[in-house]
């Protein structure tokens, strides 16, 4: 699809990843609607965006939430075509840690909002782009799932954390082959260490010892880069059922 036709929805669209990709879409002319409970930070975006955005109150685990507000910016932009989950958290937590066991609440809660709520999106976007009338390769739609390179390389701390993303990488061949039919594409994308808002949270020091760590280049990647990214995947129709490292060829130690 081209980049100006684009209408997409994002979760976890107020910050991070999924305010770049925002910009990002934007400016190459297509519209955005943000999804997510950080209403100031959300509205504020929105405006800074432009005509071209909008920002909705979403709880990604909550069912009538997402459909809703799903419906509710499909409706405002005059159509739905791509939907990005950015929604996440990254909640630390050993199993048998200094205070006992992992409480099963801690875990549940790392799951609905990374799993839980990348399915609600997904399960609300293709019920409307299942619809939408096909481009010239038979296209209807796309759903882009963010997991991490935690899904392949947990790190002792990330057992709520790294199941989680391997869930969401796992739904991407499943859905991509059921959604063929209408023309619906899947793809994942599988960040390595990003200067989000979680990082942000961390000493500079930290921050600069975990970018060298990276074989090349030696820094925390940019949430543009994961940007320019999802912006390929928006064009490139042959991207499909496959979940794309976007890390450096870095691979994370157990610690």
């Amino acid at each position: 699809m081209k980049l100006e036709n684009v209408r997409a929805v994002i979760s976890g669209g107020a910050s991070g990843l999924g305010l770049a990709t925002a910009a990002r879409l934007v400016a190459s002319g297509g519209k955005v609607a943000l999804l997510d409970v950080q209403d100031d930070a959300g509205r504020k975006a929105a405006g800074q965006l432009g005509a071209g955005a909008s920002y909705r109150h979403c709880d990604v685990t909550s069912e009538s939430d997402v459909d809703t507000a799903v419906r509710a910016a499909a409706d405002h932009m005059g159509g739905l075509n791509v939907a990005i989950a950015c929604a996440g958290v990254a909640t630390p937590g050993k199993l048998l840690g200094k205070n006992g066991p992992l409480p099963a609440a801690e875990f549940q809660r790392v799951m609905n909002i990374n799993v839980l709520g990348t399915f609600l999106l997904d399960r609300a976007a293709a019920a409307i782009m299942q619809s939408n009338p096909p481009d010239a390769d038979g296209e209807r739609g796309l759903l882009v799932h963010t997991a991490s390179v935690a899904a392949f390389e947990g790190q002792i701390g990330q057992v709520a954390y790294g199941t989680s993303k391997a869930a969401v990488h796992g739904m991407v061949l499943p859905l991509a082959r059921e959604l063929a039919r209408f023309g619906i594409r899947v793809v994942g994308i599988a960040p390595g260490i990003f200067q989000t808002p979680m990082m942000a949270g961390l000493p500079q020091e930290a921050q600069d010892s975990l970018g060298k760590q990276v074989p090349f280049p030696p820094r925390l990647g940019r949430p543009e880069e994961y940007a320019e990214l999802v912006a390929a995947v928006c064009t490139n129709h042959m991207l499909n059922g496959t979940t794309v490292r976007l890390d450096g060829a870095i691979r994370m130690a157990p610690r």
